[in-house]
C-alpha cells in the first residue's frame, strides 16, 4: 500500500491531535530520554528494526535503559511512526466510513 503525500500530512494532523498514554511500538520511531542536566539518551527503533531486533527485544532494551537511567529521567518523548500508524488505521477507518 503506498500513501499519498497529502494524505501523510492528514494523517500527521490526526496523530498530533491525539493524547495517548500507550502507543504500540511499533508505531514508533524513536524514543528520547531527557535526562538531568540537558543530556539526553535516543533510542533509534527504526534502526534497531533494520538491524534484525523485534519487538519484544526492543521493548527489552527500552526497559533496560529505563533502569539504567532512572531517577536521571526528567521526560521521555516518542517520536512517532505517523506512516506506520496510517497504514493500520486506513483499513479501520475505510471500513468505518465505508459504512456510513
Amino acid at each position: 500500500m503506498s500513501l499519498i503525500v497529502n494524505e501523510v500530512d492528514k494523517w500527521t494532523k490526526v496523530v498530533e491531535s491525539i493524547d495517548q498514554d500507550m502507543v504500540p511500538i511499533d508505531c514508533i520511531k524513536k524514543v528520547i530520554f531527557k535526562l538531568e542536566g540537558g543530556k539526553q539518551r535516543t533510542i533509534n527503533f527504526s534502526k534497531l528494526k533494520t538491524q534484525g531486533l523485534g519487538i519484544e527485544d526492543i521493548e527489552v532494551v527500552v526497559n533496560r535503559n529505563m533502569g539504567d537511567l532512572g531517577k536521571n529521567i526528567d521526560k521521555v518523548d516518542f517520536i512517532i511512526d505517523v506512516l506506520a500508524v496510517a497504514k493500520k488505521i486506513k483499513p479501520l477507518t475505510k471500513g468505518y466510513l465505508g459504512k456510513l
